[in-house]
């Protein structure tokens, strides 16, 4: 049983051994990154401290760590460590581990069950754990690349502690490099250039890192190589991006909120982060309208028109030359001003509405076609605004029981500007002929 779910069977001697499985740690103190979970103050560090390992989901990037740290933590803690994936097992499978990890508990000794890819699991799949974990037959580590609270169980979660491991900075990819040039014996053939191209290859992935190591030190260079003839021989890894997870609603939010903060460099950087990871133009134009009109609004009304056109030319051209027009309404939007007034006056006026949605119009602002409705004072003293001084009544247009509402407050910004004067304007005369 044993054999067939923990990845410690022995391996034979002579089998080849790639470069990120020599440099294994062997300690979670030879682990580089992840200081916030592993360091002493960190959650791991005390709970090593103290003794009391409890259930852990690790959500982070492929790459950083978290088979390397989850078998670490087997090895502190004296459970024997059992590695699945929820890619490759199914009920069966995982009815033998639960059976096993009963057995060992019997003869003394834990389980730490590794479960890699662990969002894969269905509901049903994630529930056959709970028992398991609360009555301590088996100590569960999950792994998983997707955002826990939409993709486990709230029971799982609820009897688990999440951990964020995040992707390798540049130093921790330097540091690594270093320790495998000791594995292997040599430096690595390049100019300083084209090494620091070679760590921004990775993007953050310890084990893509490793796997291009070992391409350039299989290559037969004389000298050292610059950073034209690494991208030459090397392709960049795929840009980490998953349109439909949470990568996406990471990105989005990122360029919706440089555009609100009037940074379009930022703007312009996060626009194209999404065509690169194969995001839908039209995606990001219908978002780009939307910004338009909930973070500009009357501050800049050309807004929404700049952002409506680019999306038609965009139509008209497709992709690429499209998306620059697209690109450049994101320019447009991150360097003009800015004003959500009437988007708060629109939610204040919903929140009132809600509250007396069963309140008449005032009887004067009623049309009357019916002599009924005339003997009853259906617009019985309407003031026709046309014919008032300056084309205003100042009549009262909210129902009668209601207390006026004041929801529209513009800002002293861009045309609302001009709005802010026209609504002080009216307010006065109002104040004027209620008198």
């Amino acid at each position: 049983m044993a054999d067939l779910f923990d990845s410690g069977a022995a391996v034979p001697d002579t089998a080849p051994r790639p470069l990120a499985d020599r440099l294994r740690p062997r300690a979670l103190a030879d682990v580089i990154g992840q200081e916030q979970v592993l360091g002493p103050e960190a959650p791991l560090g005390v709970m090593l401290e103290s003794g009391s390992l409890s259930s852990l989901i690790f959500w982070g990037p492929p790459g950083v760590g978290k088979t390397t740290i989850a078998r670490l933590l087997a090895d502190e803690t004296d459970l024997h460590f059992i590695q699945i994936s929820a890619i490759f097992t199914g009920v069966p499978e995982l009815r033998k581990v639960f059976e096993a990890a009963k057995m060992r508990r019997q003869n003394g000794k834990g389980t730490l069950l590794f479960v890699d890819e662990i969002h894969r699991f269905n509901k049903a799949q994630q529930d056959g754990f709970l028992p398991h974990m609360e009555d301590g037959t088996i100590l569960l580590v999950g792994a998983t690349t997707e955002n826990p609270s939409f993709e486990l169980n709230a029971a799982v979660l609820s009897r688990s502690q999440v951990l964020v491991l995040e992707r390798l900075s540049l130093a921790d990819l330097e540091r690594l490099t270093q320790r495998a040039e000791g594995e292997l014996g040599r430096k690595l053939p390049l100019d300083p250039h084209a090494r620091e191209a070679l760590l921004e290859m990775a993007d953050g992935d310890g084990r893509a890192l490793l796997n291009l190591i070992e391409q350039v030190t299989a290559w037969k260079v004389d000298g050292k190589l610059d950073t034209d003839a690494l991208t030459t021989r090397l392709m960049k890894r795929a840009t980490k991006y998953d349109k439909s997870g949470e990568e996406h609603y990471n990105l989005i939010s990122a360029l919706h909120k440089s555009v609100r903060g009037s940074d379009p460099d930022a703007a312009l950087y996060w626009y194209a982060r999404m065509l690169k990871g194969g995001e839908d133009p039209r995606f990001l134009a219908r978002r780009l309208v939307r910004m338009a009109v909930e973070d500009i609004a009357l501050a800049d009304p050309q807004a929404q028109t700049v952002c409506l056109h680019a999306w038609e030319t965009y139509e008209r051209l497709g992709s690429p030359e499209g998306e620059l027009a697209l690109a450049q309404a994101v320019i447009y939007l991150a360097l003009a001003p800015k004003s959500n007034a009437g988007y708060a006056a629109f939610k204040n006026a919903m929140r009132a509405a809600e509250k007396t949605g069963s309140e008449p119009p005032p009887k004067h602002i009623l049309n009357a076609p019916t002599s009924l409705m005339k003997d009853i004072g259906y617009g019985d003293g309407y003031a026709y605004d046309h014919d008032a001084e300056d084309g205003f009544s100042g009549q009262n247009y909210f129902p009668e029981t209601m207390k006026r509402g004041v929801y529209y407050t513009p800002v002293d910004r861009g045309f609302e500007r001009e709005l802010k004067r026209r609504v002080d304007y009216f307010a006065k005369l109002r104040e004027k002929r209620n008198g």
